[in-house]
């Protein structure tokens, strides 16, 4: 069996990923591999406490690699740390990393350059599958995720929040991506078939800055 470890945002395509690779017999899944904001202990970009994130990943059956990071954080340093987390890999067996990435062919070769020194084999489950109808498959599934944070320039704050559902695939404007591909949305993802019990998360105060509002979720 090849050995993976899982590119983990607390989001709804990491956690769709990680229920395709459970479903594929030649996959051992070895845990979750997080960024997470030093300052406020937080998975970067998407807002998610770390609280939520752990919880997550009990509920994966997964142990968690956490890989800090400073704030802010230049790109020098992001690849040095993640360049760590992968000798750590490399150490302990694991044969690839595997991301949740649907489309975007720079983020993509990003990602195999950095992995191509490491020796891991970097694996993009989700690729290229139609995101409206992925997104739909999310949710006839039993998936279930807010948005906690969106970029104001995409969509209207209010947005935030709110349930990833059939109706809020209907609101979106129409230049949208109905997984948020392009930036207009991330996720925290608190029920699905990945996980063995639904997260009792509450949506609190919702944070306008920098261009974008966040949702806080404990």
């Amino acid at each position: 069996m090849k050995r993976v470890l899982l590119s983990w945002s607390s989001g709804k395509d990491s956690a769709w990923a990680l229920h395709v690779l459970r479903r594929d017999p030649a996959i051992e899944l070895c845990g979750l591999l997080t960024t997470l904001n030093e300052q406020f202990q937080r998975v970067a970009m998407h807002g998610t406490r770390r609280s939520v994130l752990e919880a997550q990943a009990r509920a994966a059956g997964l142990p968690l690699w956490i890989v800090p990071l400073p704030w802010p954080c230049p790109n020098e340093i992001y690849e040095q740390r993640m360049a760590e987390a992968c000798n750590r890999a490399v150490a302990e067996g694991i044969d690839a990393v595997a991301f949740g990435d649907l489309f975007l062919a720079d983020i993509r070769a990003y990602r195999e350059k950095q992995m191509a020194p490491t020796g891991l084999e970097p694996l993009f489950p989700l690729w290229q599958v139609p995101t409206d109808a992925l997104a739909r498959e999310m949710i006839a599934a039993g998936l279930r995720a807010r948005l906690s944070c969106v970029d104001k320039k995409q969509l209207p704050a209010t947005f935030a929040g709110r349930e990833f559902d059939e109706a809020l695939l209907r609101d979106l404007p129409p230049a949208a991506d109905p997984c948020g591909e392009r930036g207009e949305f991330h996720t925290c993802v608190y029920a699905g078939p990945m996980f063995a019990a639904p997260l009792p998360i509450e949506t609190g105060e919702i944070v306008e800055r920098d261009g974008f509002a966040f949702a806080d979720f404990q």
